[in-house]
């Protein structure tokens, strides 16, 4: 669709404000589990989906899944939906929670079966060798009887190309119809600097002008507030490994907040322009690492960061031990029905210099894409599933807490006056309740706990939902905007002036979109491979050392212990042909605009 993004999304913008400045919602009663409408109906009833066959017999998949930050059986209520609709139950193998890295991947691939449904990134090479080494089934003729997936022949056209093939052996997540300049998130952009809004209003709304400015700020939070709604010691940061990568993946979460992304070892302006070396002494990267080690001189950093995993973090969000997030997901974990009644809770804070790097709408999806195993049981009750994924009541069903997908329809949300409004129970599941108990007729537990944990957003959350007419997204809902009225939205509010995060962030400029396009990094050569497996484990390493350095001298010779050690194992090289792919990203980005004008 060729529009000018930045005049939709100001129009947007516009009506938000209007009728969030116009709203008089009332704060939803705080009984136990409320009774959804139409529970025991978890198909919307106008529109067919692609299970609608039967499966005479059970079984039990391998999801081989590179984003998922959980392993073993899907379970409560998501898994109910599997059940019921295909027969089946998803045992997800997840290299995140399985040591990180490739070793599993390695170990899989060598033993000739990945899982029967596969996630993986298609940069780089690992798609077509994954294709090539016979991992991947050739579904071409399935998608193209397929209801949902057959819609994206421009997707899956791109990742023929990537491949070399005329066949289908993946489809790409994300995609989307809107213009590349649209941002593809909401209004929550994926990064930001965010804090425990009424203990920052509490220590008077001190100024922040950069990233450094935070470090005295939190320290007096700290102080003030030094333990969790449950007496447990709580720290202004706290951090986790498990998501490491070329670098220390927490590390690079602040340069995102000036406007850089990761391409390899080099970080990249939303425009291309830029590129970085994250060795470099005065890169944004060593910068951050520069930050979480004066927090830790502090003693604001929480020292079981280098062993803790995602689930023990999100659970100390969730009990208020944490009190900075770089992601608005993450801190909002607290940010529960009744916080935020009392005024409590995680909101993005007013950083001056901040120029937050934002992912582009792309009509060709992201590089995570899905894929059938070529040893698949049951290939067509694959590929059915995948088609269910991509198709609106699949889009709805996948919601996680790092979405804003609307959920099911019934249970977290309903039509009322002809618009979705968020149910009471989907207000209190959206908020993060860590203990809302689901009705039985979806198979109990809580909500939390049934969520899908396969992490893959097959469509942008900011495309048109055809059953309600609106974003699958219910943080753009004109009905959520209006309701935002509690003690903690109107204190925000009030002092930012905003009625949202990306109302505050247009407003003042602070954030810039890296456009939405097709490429995708092609194959390094093997010696590069190998140079950057060597290269990034030390920076990995020694990236951790630094932050928890015991003083300056110490810090800066690990740093040059750093650089002089991958220097020496070929970092130079493999850093040039990450600039060549930073320029072949621009390249793309600039004509993604082009086309769309």
């Amino acid at each position: 669709m060729k529009k000018n993004g930045l005049r939709v999304l100001s129009l947007v913008l516009v009506l938000t404000m209007i009728l969030g400045l116009g709203a008089c919602g009332s704060q939803p009663a705080s009984n136990p589990t409320p009774t959804p409408s139409n529970s025991s109906n978890t198909t919307p009833s106008d529109t067919s989906t692609p299970a609608d066959k039967a499966y005479d017999k059970f079984i039990t998949i391998d999801m081989f899944n590179s984003q998922a930050n959980y392993q073993g059986i899907q379970s409560g209520w998501f898994g109910k939906v599997i059940k019921d609709r295909f027969n089946m139950e998803i045992n997800i193998i997840a290299p995140n929670v399985a040591g990180g890295g490739d070793t599993l991947f390695q170990t899989r691939s060598a033993a000739g079966f990945l899982g029967d449904i596969v996630t993986l990134g298609a940069e780089n090479g690992r798609l077509a060798d994954t294709v090539k080494a016979g991992l991947l089934m050739d579904i071409t003729d399935m998608v193209v009887k397929s209801q949902y997936l057959s819609k994206y022949p421009q997707a899956t056209d791109m990742l023929k190309n990537l491949i070399g093939s005329d066949r289908i052996y993946a489809i790409p997540s994300q995609v989307s119809s809107l213009s590349p300049l649209t941002p593809s998130e909401g209004n929550d952009l994926t990064y930001g600097p965010y804090l425990r809004w009424d203990y920052y209003m509490a220590l008077g709304a001190p100024r922040i002008r950069t990233l450094e400015d935070l470090l005295p700020i939190l320290k007096e939070m700290q102080d003030k507030y030094p333990t969790s709604d449950s007496g447990k010691k709580a720290y202004a940061i706290s951090l986790f490994k498990d998501w490491d990568g070329n670098m220390m993946c927490l590390a690079k979460q602040p340069a995102c907040m000036y406007g850089y992304d990761e391409i390899g070892f080099a970080l990249v302006s939303a425009d291309g322009k830029t590129v970085q070396s994250i060795i470099d002494s005065d890169s944004e990267y060593i910068r951050s690492l520069r930050f979480f080690y004066e927090a830790n001189q502090l003693g604001i950093l929480d020292p079981d960061s280098p062993t803790q995993n995602w689930d023990t973090l999100a659970a100390k969000y969730a009990d208020g031990a944490v009190h900075w997030s770089p992601w608005p997901w993450q801190g909002q974990i607290y940010n529960t029905v009744e916080h935020k009644a009392e005024g409590k809770g995680f909101m993005i804070a007013p950083m001056e210099d901040m120029k937050i790097f934002s992912y582009g709408c792309n009509p060709t999806g992201n590089k995570y894409c899905i894929a059938v195993g070529s040893k698949a049981q049951d290939p067509q009750r694959m590929v059915d599933f995948i088609d269910w994924l991509y198709s609106p009541e699949g889009v709805m069903m996948s919601c996680a807490q790092t979405t804003g997908s609307c959920g099911p329809e019934g249970l977290t949300w309903e039509m009322k006056d002809g618009r979705p409004v968020l149910t009471e129970f989907g207000v209190k599941a959206f908020s993060g309740d860590q203990t809302l108990m689901m009705p039985e007729s979806w198979g109990g537990g809580t909500y939390k706990d049934g969520i899908s944990q396969l992490n893959y957003q097959a469509v942008s959350t900011m495309e048109i939902n055809p059953l309600n007419n609106a974003p699958y997204n219910y943080s753009l809902w004109p009905s959520y905007l209006e309701s935002n009225t509690t003690p903690l939205d109107k204190s925000w509010k009030e002092f930012m002036k905003a009625e949202t995060t990306l109302d505050y962030l247009s407003q003042h400029n602070a954030y810039t979109v890296a456009p939405g396009n097709s490429y995708i990094p092609e194959a390094a050569p093997a010696e590069i491979d190998t140079l950057r497996n060597q290269c990034r484990e030390i920076i990995k390493a020694n990236s951790w050392k630094m932050v928890f350095a015991a003083n300056d001298a110490e810090f800066e010779a690990l740093l040059k212990d750093m650089q002089d050690t991958v220097k020496g194992l070929g970092y130079d090289e493999v850093f040039a042909f990450d600039v060549k792919i930073a320029e072949n990203t621009r390249k793309a980005r600039e004509e993604a605009i082009a086309n769309a004008k």
